[in-house]
């Protein structure tokens, strides 16, 4: 759910002037303006990390002697409330995740007007009309701000960063609908728009070889949540359908379609002291209608087990296993490689991690983890553009100092 590529929201410029917009609309609108500024709140974040491989890359030269420090997060939001039934927030987002660093450039993040219909002790009934963040799995929403994540890295066979935009917000309209039970609380949202599709999309595909442009279609996700005992489960699926339309100038490859259709299911279950989390999906992924290659469709599978411990108040550690294939009718990747297209080990990742959390101070987090990986299906492109030069068994060590105000 994303705008044409031609206008992405690059340039602090574009969220400032949003901003300033809406804030000189609001005012003028109720005359109140003291009563309005009260609601103003502003907050950010900053993330730095150290990267350690002994083989592949990950997030810039991280297999070099010194490691990478091309993983930095940074950001800003701000949020109004004009009436009590109306919120207004943006959130400006630089992130650097290895490759050139064009990629650190400020975007809009997420920028919405979001009315709530309803609001009552039973329920809540809303719409957001903008960039929202999509409800997909636990983490998706949050999952820039490191103070949210359970480790440096959420689980990449859900979580994917190399083709982190696909999944991350959209362009358009979302509904949601929370209800109060005795039992529990149910929350849903749908969302309809335009996907985005950034660089990282056409890397992972090849289609960045070619002169076209893949553009977003039509989307929808949605997502139903279910939480028991004040949170103690917590349950969730998600659902979407994501599409794009590639525009080549020539025949090769040829005008052509993508379609993305994840499905996954969520489970946790809390204690004072301990979680326990899981997440199953399956990945329809179809490309269709060009000239220099035939129609594709293939189903992948993700799944990871995660334990984490909270002790002595601010510290807490975490144990995962991280599973990934992308084609469940070709698990060991055998069948593509023997096709040419690259080792048979690019197609899957079994990944061991082991995480550590310090927060001496509510705004100050100090986080370290190591990952055992056999495979490369979820390795960036951008940082290893020559798949028969990887390694199929990897080790990798994370640092990450984490500040918010």
């Amino acid at each position: 759910m994303t705008v044409s590529k031609s206008f992405r929201w690059s340039e602090p410029r574009h969220a400032l002037l949003l901003g300033a917009a809406l804030l000189a609309t609001v005012t003028q609108a109720h005359g109140e303006e003291e009563n309005v500024l009260d609601t103003l709140q502003l907050h950010g974040f900053l993330s730095q990390a150290l990267v350690i491989t002994d083989d592949n890359d990950f997030f810039g030269p991280s297999s070099s002697d010194e490691g990478s420090l091309k993983f930095t997060e940074i950001g800003a939001n701000v949020s109004l409330r004009p009436h009590e039934d109306v919120l207004i927030a943006a959130q400006v987002l630089s992130r650097r995740a290895g490759g050139d660093g064009s990629d650190a450039n400020p975007e809009l993040d997420y920028g919405l007007i979001d009315y709530q219909i309803q609001s009552n002790q039973q329920r809540n009934f809303g719409v957001q009309v903008g960039r929202f963040k999509n409800p997909f799995g636990f983490y998706n929403q949050t999952r820039d701000v490191a103070f949210t994540r359970p480790s440096i890295l959420l689980p990449q066979s859900i979580y994917f960063d190399r083709t982190r935009s696909l999944g991350l917000a959209g362009d358009g309209i979302s509904l949601y609908h929370e209800e109060r039970l005795q039992s529990g609380t149910v929350r849903s949202q749908v969302g309809f728009g335009r996907t985005r599709i950034e660089e990282d999309v056409d890397r992972t595909l090849g289609l960045d070889r070619f002169p076209g442009s893949l553009d977003a279609d039509t989307s929808a996700i949605g997502q139903v949540r279910y939480e028991h005992d004040g949170g103690r489960i917590i349950t969730a699926l998600s659902a979407a359908s994501a599409n794009a339309d590639y525009d080549s100038p020539g025949s090769i490859p040829g005008d052509g379609e993508f379609h993305f259709q994840p499905w996954i299911l969520s489970f946790q279950y809390n204690q004072a002291k301990w979680s326990l989390t899981a997440e199953y999906a399956l990945r329809t992924l179809e490309l269709e209608g060009f000239n220099s290659f035939p129609d594709t469709e293939t189903t992948g599978e993700s799944w990871y087990v995660q334990y984490t411990r909270r002790f002595l108040d601010n510290w807490q550690w975490l144990v995962r296993y991280d599973s990934l294939v992308n084609d469940r009718d070709d698990r060991d990747g055998e069948a593509f490689e023997a096709s040419g297209a690259g080792p048979a080990y690019s197609q899957f990742a079994k990944d061991v991690t082991f995480g550590l959390q310090w927060t001496p101070h509510p705004r100050l987090m100090l986080s370290g983890e190591y990952h055992h990986v056999d495979g490369t299906g979820w390795l960036p492109v951008q940082d290893n553009p020559a798949p028969d030069e990887t390694s199929r068994y990897w080790n990798m060590l994370l640092f990450q100092l984490s500040l918010r105000f």
